[in-house]
């Protein structure tokens, strides 16, 4: 086992190498050795046999680093695009040319709680780039029923993102089951949870779920968007984009489920949701202090 350790950044072998990972622990089973690892830009933590890794060398790991800031960059500037566009959209501009008007703008605010510290930091860095509001906490995910409502309460959010790492069982068949599921039926119960306290799906726009997630689940216990209605791994920056549009989206306008889709890294197969209003508000006269 000494030629890994925790951080080593390593694919699998058996899968082609398809997802980079971060080794988060070695552990002895019985029979074999095995490496927990995370994703370093998909939701999904995995164990997998020692047999089975091979490391990473700086150079490959620092062209995969660069694809996914160029993914990530590309998406941004497709976001401040859309929000000009969006804007000269409004009332705030004639014949191309932006009035003399003093308003503030106040997007949605968000309450953000992940079963996964590190996706957390780089969720709020993101929204923090992007002038989305946001407010986050560290949670695991078998914690996030006992302290939401609670965390709901103090923050007042506009929209709430329920994250972390969820899969199904090996050989798993049934997938309408929620016992085959990892992490579902936390997700299910924390917003069964928050609808209790707030049951309007335009008074609290509810983002859950993660990696192969029960999609079909999380939706008819209220939230508004989810993953993963084809059990695929969803991109860790995936609910961020989501977020933002909701954020800036005017109240008075309903929210492209395909649009709003189209803004994310998976696509179609990772996540999904019903037609929702924006939570996004344009404030007038602005105050001099």
């Amino acid at each position: 086992m000494s030629q890994f350790k925790p951080g080593d950044v390593v694919v699998r072998k058996s899968y082609g190498g398809d997802i980079f990972f971060k080794i988060k622990e070695l552990k002895d089973t019985p029979g074999q050795k095995e490496a927990v690892l995370t994703g370093m830009d998909v939701r999904l933590v995995v164990d997998a046999p020692i047999s089975d890794l091979e490391k990473k060398d700086a150079p490959s790991i620092l062209l995969y680093r660069h694809q996914c800031i160029q993914n990530q960059a590309k998406s941004l500037k497709n976001i401040f695009a859309r929000r000009e566009l969006d804007r000269k959209s409004r009332d705030l501009f004639r014949n191309g040319e932006e009035l003399d008007v003093d308003f503030f703008e106040v997007p949605g605010k968000v309450l953000h709680l992940d079963g996964d510290e590190e996706y957390l930091e780089k969720c709020l860095s993101t929204y923090k780039q992007l002038g989305v509001p946001a407010f986050g906490f560290a949670i695991p995910e078998k914690e996030q029923p006992e302290r939401v409502v609670d965390l709901v309460r103090e923050y007042n959010p506009d929209i709430l993102v329920l994250t972390g790492h969820d899969a199904f069982k090996k050989g798993t068949r049934d997938f309408s089951s929620l016992e085959n599921y990892k992490h579902s039926s936390y997700f299910i119960d924390a917003v069964k949870r928050v609808r209790q306290l707030v049951p309007g799906r335009d008074d609290l726009v509810i983002f859950a779920g993660a990696c192969q997630s029960h999609y079909e689940g999380i939706l008819c216990a209220g939230a508004n968007f989810a993953s993963s209605p084809q059990r695929v791994l969803i991109h860790a920056y995936d609910p961020v984009f989501i977020v933002e549009r909701l954020a800036y989206t005017s109240i008075n306008e309903s929210v492209s489920v395909r649009d709003i889709i189209a803004t994310t890294i998976t696509g179609i197969d990772g996540v999904g949701g019903i037609e929702t209003r924006g939570r996004y508000r344009i404030g007038y006269p602005r105050s001099p202090y």
